[in-house]
């Protein structure tokens, strides 16, 4: 309906263009207004004026990135190190929806630092965050590299296990985060979030019980 709205009124305002400013014959004003008729009738012959208008989203759309992350990353992080700066910048591109500018700037970071456990961690959730929560080859192997520059530190195995979870992969997130868990300590200020977040994979698909070992036959 709208379509036809606005085609009538571009005719009008056409019309009303040629008669005040034109000053044409009568013979002339009769083939104008047949041209105007005919292009109304063409485009109601092959226009769609009835259908509804089609917004352009952009590639990447904001809304994706989880602000829950960074307060998660910054507890197992270094809070002042050579990556902060780094991923500051990444995290105000993943909120403005710039996900693939987000994991181009910290491929940067890792090649000027690739020693920095903290940078590897953030460029493995940019590439989950880019790839729409799936866990790519590329993903994976930044958390893991990570992980050999630091053993003992949690970020690499929390947010692999997030992305696992997140994905679908409940059964892997399960068994990256319990042994997360045990080699935690007690005051360590992410337990409670994996507590909760394993008792939540747990209500959701309980894990298998461990069947008794048969016992051998006499």
């Amino acid at each position: 309906m709208m379509g036809w709205i606005i085609l009538f009124l571009l005719v009008l305002i056409c019309a009303a263009a040629l008669i005040k400013l034109g000053k044409l014959s009568r013979a002339t004003y009769e083939i104008t207004a047949a041209a105007l008729l005919i292009g109304v009738a063409g485009y109601a012959w092959q226009g769609h004026p009835g259908m509804a208008g089609v917004s352009i989203e952009p590639a990447e759309k904001p809304g994706s990135f989880d602000e829950d992350t960074i307060d998660t990353r910054d507890e197992m992080g270094e809070r002042f190190g050579t990556a902060r700066e780094w991923l500051i910048f990444s995290d105000s591109l993943n909120r403005a929806g710039k996900h693939g500018a987000a994991a181009n700037y910290l491929r940067n970071g890792v090649k000027e630092h690739p020693d920095d456990p903290d940078l590897w961690v953030g460029l493995g959730n940019a590439l989950v965050i880019h790839a729409n929560g799936v866990v790519t080859p590329a993903a994976q192997f930044a958390f893991q590299k990570a992980a050999d520059l630091s053993p003992e530190h949690p970020g690499p195995p929390f947010f692999l296990g997030l992305a696992y979870a997140q994905s679908g992969k409940i059964d892997q997130a399960r068994e990256i985060w319990t042994e997360l868990l045990a080699r935690s300590s007690e005051d360590a200020p992410w337990r409670a979030d994996l507590e909760s977040r394993l008792a939540a994979i747990e209500r959701v698909q309980p894990s298998l019980p461990v069947q008794p070992a048969s016992p051998p036959e006499q």
